[in-house]
């Protein structure tokens, strides 16, 4: 079981390809503020309403001075068919080795339909400008989580 991370701490570095095979770090999005959420996989009905969430409020977050980074063990190749079924516009990592899942705390025990099973756990972390983390949300719910997220914002 990976350890979860707390506020203060630092924002594990990573460098993953995105839907394209193009390389995204969290050091490029030094000075802004980042939103990095991890979802199981691209393509089932929760992470699509989530990831659809995301891409109909990204233009609210960019204006509030937020990137954001979707994160699931998926290949570029399938993050791709993800983006072009749903039009999405959220930057779409894959991490298919699981390291990263495993650093950011959101890979491990977790209960699905009452059956303990290791797996992708649906987490949000927000990074700060100085690629600290400012909140760090265990065993979030996929639909209106979105939502709640800029609420508690304050965007």
């Amino acid at each position: 079981m990976s350890e979860r991370l707390q506020p203060g701490d630092t924002a594990p570095a990573f460098t993953l390809p995105d839907a394209d095979g193009n390389e995204v770090s969290l050091a490029d999005h030094r000075g802004r503020k980042t939103i990095v959420y991890f979802y199981p996989a691209a393509l089932t009905a929760g992470c699509t309403k989530q990831a659809c969430d995301f891409t109909d409020n990204l233009d609210v977050f960019a204006n509030a001075g937020y990137d954001v980074i979707g994160v699931s063990p998926d290949k570029p190749e399938k993050l791709a068919k993800f983006r072009e079924k749903e039009n999405l516009k959220v930057t779409l990592v894959g991490d298919p080795d699981k390291k990263v899942l495993e650093a950011y705390g959101a890979f491990g025990e977790k209960k699905l339909y009452g059956k303990v099973v290791t797996g992708v756990i649906r987490s949000t972390i927000v990074v700060d400008e100085e690629g600290k983390v400012e909140r760090a949300l265990y065993n979030v719910k996929a639909t209106g989580h979105v939502a709640k997220i800029i609420k508690d914002l304050g965007i």
